[in-house]
């Protein structure tokens, strides 16, 4: 029996070797796994011409993924400094990158990522769109952003942000309610600039169906952009937010008629008592689809640390139902991150994908840190170092600072506690300054 994406497979109880991998990776029964796929809560992004690629699965029940923004831009165009960048975020433990590139030859790193990185690779095609055609943003036909799409599927990605949620009426309501920060969102600020400049509604929104039609043909994911995300905390929960978020629910829908794997982006920067409420609000208005949250960044004042701030905010999202977690480095809101900014924002996410994990019960979530504490109980430095989630930064920080005595570290010496109850439940004697 033949199916044409993922989702179709599991409505069609067709068990695929992606979905083989997925089961065994989050340690769910084959069954329970097509089931969530069938309805749309689970997702597999997995183009057909993407073959190098380590199948990956997000959403209801399993473990809390990352995505790595990387790219090119006018003022930073090193393509190779690009793919070194993907490569460690690869080996730090990403599931997914996307590319947003925005200057120079976009389709050639595009294409080498789709031959040659096992992870999920996603791109937003309005950047580069701008860039393709080269020409003035309101020259730019509607038939010319649907080519883009297509252009992209061909290419390989996975799966792609597509800023369809904000046509005229959502506009409307845009202008009639004026934000603090108003439109943060690239795509989103690019696309409303068209319409306004053009008159004609988004063609994303316009042509949804032949979207849905390309990304059934490569089984591309459609990951429903947030147009009208808030960019402060101000914005947060607004009614252009929440507008978008209906119109993205409907849309939904229509995806999986055609059996078309869908997630939905989300929040942006959000005080951080409002987040579990916005993951409830997504779940009923977008019928479970997964949920894809950039942060949230929960307070606005610490350019150069919000991956802290974003890390605080994931953690937040994930364990109240967000499936995947957007990393943000600290270079956020300043500059193009380089090699060490994108592995501070790595860990900060990845940290946060796991506390939330541990937190909502993802089978065998802690057992990581079960052995951690174990390796931590013998003073086996070695293991702690191997367990570590960053290993180097752990061993770096333990050399620059040797104790007197290996057992020990230059913290607490022979006040160690673990040291010291080992000792006297193993019945030694305990003389801390006798030693």
């Amino acid at each position: 029996m033949e199916y044409t994406t993922q989702m179709d497979a599991a409505r069609k109880g067709i068990f695929t070797p992606e979905m083989a991998k997925v089961a065994e990776k989050e340690h769910l029964e084959p069954k329970k796994l097509m089931a969530l796929m069938a309805e749309g809560k689970v997702i597999i992004p997995c183009n057909k011409v993407h073959t190098c690629i380590e199948p990956n699965g997000l959403g209801s029940m399993l473990k809390t993924k990352i995505n790595v923004n990387l790219g090119t831009s006018r003022d930073l165009t090193d393509l190779n400094m690009e793919l070194e960048k993907v490569n460690h975020a690869v080996e730090m433990g990403a599931e997914a990158i996307m590319d947003f590139s925005s200057f120079g030859d976009t389709q050639k790193f595009r294409r080498k990522l789709t031959h040659e990185c096992p992870a999920m690779i996603g791109t937003v095609p309005i950047y580069d769109a701008v860039v393709y055609y080269h020409k003035a943003l309101g020259k730019i036909t509607a038939r010319e952003w649907i080519d883009i799409v297509r252009m992209h599927a061909e290419d390989g990605v996975d799966f792609m942000t597509i800023h369809c949620g904000i046509n005229k009426e959502t506009a409307k309501k845009f202008k009639r309610n004026r934000r603090l920060m108003n439109i943060v969102s690239r795509g989103g600020s690019i696309i409303f600039a068209w319409m306004e400049m053009t008159g004609e509604e988004n063609p994303f929104f316009q042509y949804f169906d032949e979207i849905l039609d390309i990304c059934r043909e490569y089984d591309v994911t459609l990951s429903l952009g947030d147009a009208c995300r808030p960019g402060c905390l101000q914005d947060a929960t607004d009614a252009s937010q929440i507008e978008e978020l209906i119109t993205l629910g409907e849309l939904t829908k229509r995806a999986w008629e055609k059996d078309v794997q869908i997630m939905i982006e989300g929040p942006g920067h959000m005080p951080l008592n409002q987040i579990a409420a916005n993951m409830e609000i997504q779940k009923t208005l977008c019928h479970g689809a997964p949920f894809y949250v950039l942060g949230p960044i929960v307070t606005d004042i610490a350019p150069g640390y919000d991956h802290i701030t974003s890390a605080i905010g994931g953690t937040v999202a994930a364990m109240n139902g967000a499936s995947f977690l957007c990393y943000v480095t600290p270079a956020e809101h300043l500059r193009l991150p380089d090699v060490d900014d994108v592995k501070e924002g790595i860990i900060a996410a990845r940290i946060a994908a796991h506390a939330a994990d541990i937190a909502k019960g993802v089978p065998h979530a802690m057992d990581w840190d079960n052995e951690m504490a174990v390796a931590r109980k013998k003073l086996d430095w070695n293991a702690m170092f191997d367990l570590a989630i960053d290993p180097e930064k752990a061993r770096r920080y333990r050399e620059s600072s040797r104790p007197e005595k290996e057992d020990t570290c230059s913290m607490c010496g022979n006040f160690c506690a673990v040291k010291n109850m080992n000792r006297i439940l193993d019945g030694e004697i305990v003389s801390i300054f006798d030693e």
